[in-house]
């Protein structure tokens, strides 16, 4: 893994958790951005070059509204840079780590992404990411 990327934090209202972290930061959000295929609004801080990334979900379907159901709002995953993605996900498999899918796929803030799933990473769901190349 390259670097720490983001932390993402499943919240039940994205607004007013804007505002909760914009106080709490001492900063706005940069950006409001939805990733409809996977049924989540998401926005981004940027905390000393670590973004935190608030997930709220709007489809009751969706992860982000289960892990909400089932554990509450809080920490959801932590992000890594992880170029290539296809090459880490290749290697992290061949060292026993259980991945949620065989490809990366898109994400927001112009990431691909795939995740680890948290049963091979001490109950932490690690999402792996690189900058899609257009």
């Amino acid at each position: 893994m390259n670097k720490l990327e983001h932390i993402g934090i499943a919240v039940k209202n994205l607004d007013a958790s804007n505002k909760l972290f914009a106080k709490l930061l001492g900063k706005s959000h940069y950006k409001i951005e939805e990733v409809v295929s996977e049924g989540v609004r998401t926005s981004f801080f940027d905390v000393g070059g670590i973004k935190i990334e608030l997930l709220e979900a709007t489809r009751p379907d969706s992860a982000i509204a289960k892990f909400i159901e089932k554990r509450g709002e809080g920490l959801h995953h932590l992000a890594f840079d992880a170029e290539p993605v296809e090459s880490k996900m290749a290697e992290l498999a061949s060292k026993g780590f259980e991945l949620l899918s065989n490809k990366p796929m898109a994400g927001a803030d112009n990431k691909m992404i795939a995740f680890i799933h948290p049963k091979t990473t001490n109950h932490v769901l690690i999402e792996l990411c690189e900058e899609k190349t257009n």
